[in-house]
């Protein structure tokens, strides 16, 4: 089995790059910089369980183009593009894969497969979730921050590939339903823009009881959402998804003594979506608070603090700190 990771950031990197260091072949597909930096200089990897790992570029396919890549019956291409940039590689799929090629959409969001097999009808289109915290210190060193496996959509070559990534240290599990688990991610991912937009790494934004409260009320607002679609979100964390925001409200002391679990983080590791911030990127915001937006819309509803959370991101810069005070005030008007 042949791996094309189709997005060369943090989530592809390590991904691929446990694959590789397991003996399985790989071949990453991203930005130019990064596909330079790791020809040049090797992949790097590192979990917080103490792995480290450098494998030589010889021990990758490297290419800045998924046209480059010849794609065979026994590639398994694993998306890991930002939601921003589903539909460009939904088109690079379409035009540069055989009919029937399994892709497999390793992003954040809850429709990214559907908007993949709309553009790409002919692939074989699977969702994956992640559910651990990846940063990138340079382009050629990936490090899992946090705790957390894969869940895959249950299929007969997504068993084969569980066995794979298992062995290749990727706790793997498979899901006859994705979309509970896929909600049940996004539940904690609305964390992303509060870290944003505290310029804080996660675990000591997460100690700061204002930035919690913020989180907490964003997560029971997505709660009763999804109470209203008949939704229910899976477990991903420590804690059942309708306990989260009662654990977030605690108070720090309290806290600290409850979620050691969730606190087990890299002092440095920050959300994706802050990083997106620092270059300048657009944020995956639509895909995490916007679909809790669209869902309440879709239940006549509103979600009036997802949908400040998405004005306070499109309209925040590099360097700007937000206090939890302020954020908290912004996110319930």
């Amino acid at each position: 089995m042949h791996f094309i990771v189709h997005g060369a950031g943090a989530i592809g990197c390590y991904v691929g790059g446990r694959l590789a260091a397991g003996g399985r072949q790989v071949t990453l597909v991203g930005r130019h910089g990064v596909i330079s930096d790791v020809r040049r200089l090797g992949l790097q990897i590192s979990d917080l369980d103490g792995f480290q790992a450098h494998l030589v570029p010889s021990a990758l396919g490297l290419c800045s183009s998924l046209a480059q890549v010849r794609v065979t019956g026994d590639c398994v291409v694993l998306l890991c593009v930002k939601g921003r940039a589903t539909e460009s590689a939904a088109l690079e799929l379409a035009a540069c894969c055989p009919p029937g090629t399994l892709v497999v959409s390793l992003q954040n969001g809850v429709d990214n497969a559907a908007r993949i097999a709309a553009i790409a009808p002919r692939m074989k289109v699977i969702a994956g979730m992640v559910a651990c915290n990846v940063v990138q210190p340079t382009p050629w060193h990936t490090h899992r921050a946090t705790s957390g496996g894969i869940t895959l959509a249950r299929h007969p070559v997504t068993r084969e590939m569980a066995l794979l990534m298992d062995a290749c240290g990727l706790p793997t599990e498979l899901a006859d339903d994705m979309r509970p688990v896929q909600w049940g991610k996004l539940l904690l991912n609305l964390n992303n823009p509060v870290n944003a937009l505290s310029d804080l790494p996660l675990r000591a934004q997460l100690l700061d009881r204002d930035y919690r409260r913020v989180l907490a009320d964003l997560q029971e607002e997505a709660l009763a959402v999804m109470r209203q679609a008949g939704i229910r979100p899976a477990q991903i964390a420590a804690v059942p998804p309708h306990l989260l925001p009662r654990l977030l409200r605690l108070p720090t002391w309290l806290f600290r003594l409850v979620a050691q679990r969730m606190l087990r983080i890299d002092p440095l590791a920050r959300s994706s979506m802050w990083d997106d911030v620092q270059q300048g990127r657009i944020t995956e915001i639509n895909d995490l608070c916007g679909a809790v937006v669209r869902l309440a819309r879709q239940q006549g509803m509103e979600a009036p603090r997802n949908a400040a959370m998405c004005k306070l991101i499109m309209a925040h810069h590099k360097g700007v700190r937000i206090s939890g005070p302020a954020l908290r005030s912004a996110a319930m008007q």
